[in-house]
């Protein structure tokens, strides 16, 4: 018996993802990780992921929900306790006259399927979508998988790569549905304040755009607080709120994000996950309710964390300042950006000649540069410096 071999040449791929990219971020801790196999040393600083544990409270409750039954579907848009405490947590915030809803809270698998749901529910062929940049590469994939346009609006250096409610307006055309944010930013680590932000949404408001803001590192500042939209705006209307427990409290592979949303626009992006994925995992949902309930030992754990964070920053930048390096001082999330020339060229002659991954500012559509992420051992990360100084 013979079997029909289908060569891989024949493969044509759907114009859904013709021209998709792979994450570059993943892209570099794959190469990391295929060097360290073939019995290289090398220091990884390319991944966005917290080194540390998820607190032990958490990881405690989880258990105590498998022992309970935790181990079936629940509803799409996740369980209700955790939606409360995630409405509860915004109204704590929230000054307008709309307290946020259960009913408007969408629990996902991760921060980043939020995004896809928001993208994909609010976007569609010929809209524009500005993006502040450099911003993360997913948001600007996302953007085409919704076959909408990414609009790249530069910041400038002596903001911190920050843009300006005049960028964007500079930017817009009548084409323009939305902008994505991102505060604290990954890849520069950079805080918008409460006065930047009130522009961006006031001019937003007068144009009638969405506005979709990442707020996934907001706990992870350096004595400036990152604000929230929704301490700013006095209504929610056209507010998409996109957060999770990834970052701040250690659980990457946990796996839960969440949306808040204007309610119509919730069951939409409800109905689209119940077709994608359905549910996020039951467990991983009871124990991000722990997280967000039991917050004397939350607050312990993030801000046991932060120092961490913020002792590796300052050691690094005294390198840096000591070279005379040009970068962006974060003042939140967990990266130095870095400008070097030829970003791609250089993240590579850094990898495989001197032992580190970083990642190419061209990921962020700002070639010149590279993301140096500190959330490493200590150790890891002032000898990843002192090699990416050396080579400069």
């Amino acid at each position: 018996m013979t079997s029909t071999v289908i060569p891989s040449a024949g493969f044509v791929p759907s114009p859904n993802v013709a021209s998709i990219k792979e994450s570059a971020t993943i892209a570099v801790s794959n190469r990391a990780k295929a060097l360290k196999a073939a019995g290289r040393a090398i220091i990884d600083l390319g991944a966005g992921e917290p080194d540390f544990d998820t607190p032990e409270f958490i990881r405690r409750a989880a258990q105590r929900a498998i022992d309970a039954g935790a181990t079936h579907y629940t509803a799409t848009e996740g369980i209700l306790p955790l939606r409360q405490a995630i409405a509860d947590e915004a109204n704590a915030l929230y000054r307008g006259t709309d307290p946020v809803q259960p009913s408007e809270v969408v629990v996902s698998n991760g921060s980043k399927q939020s995004l896809f749901n928001a993208c994909f529910t609010l976007f569609g062929p010929g809209d524009e979508v500005l993006i502040p940049t450099p911003s993360w590469t997913s948001y600007y994939e996302m953007v085409s998988l919704a076959r909408a346009i990414p609009v790249p609006v530069y910041g400038t250096l002596e903001h911190g790569l920050r843009v300006s409610a005049a960028a964007l307006a500079e930017a817009a055309t009548s084409r323009t549905r939305g902008i994505m944010l991102n505060s604290p930013s990954n890849p520069t680590g950079s805080v918008y304040d409460a006065d930047e932000l009130s522009a961006i949404l006031a001019l937003a408001a007068e144009r009638g755009w969405w506005v979709i803001s990442d707020e996934i590192y907001r706990r992870i500042t350096y004595g400036l607080d990152a604000p929230s939209v929704l301490a700013l705006s006095p209504t929610r209307e056209r507010l998409v709120i996109v957060n999770g427990v990834a970052k701040a409290y250690a659980m990457t592979g946990w796996r839960i994000g969440w949306t808040i949303a204007p309610r119509a626009v919730s069951a939409a992006m409800g109905a689209l996950q119940s077709h994608s994925t359905s549910n996020a995992a039951a467990v991983s949902q009871h124990a991000a309710l722990a997280g967000l309930t039991d917050r004397t030992s939350a607050d312990a754990a993030v801000e046991a964390m932060v120092a961490v964070f913020r002792q590796r920053r300052d050691a690094a930048v005294a390198i840096l300042d000591d070279a005379r390096a040009t970068y962006i001082r974060p003042d939140g999330a967990f990266y130095l950006y870095i400008a070097v020339g030829d970003g791609d060229a250089f993240a590579q002659r850094l990898l495989e000649t001197a032992g580190v991954a970083v990642v190419p500012g061209s990921a962020f559509l700002t070639p010149e540069w590279v993301r140096l992420s500190y959330a490493a051992p200590t150790e890891h990360v002032l000898e990843g410096v002192r090699r990416l100084v050396a080579a400069l």
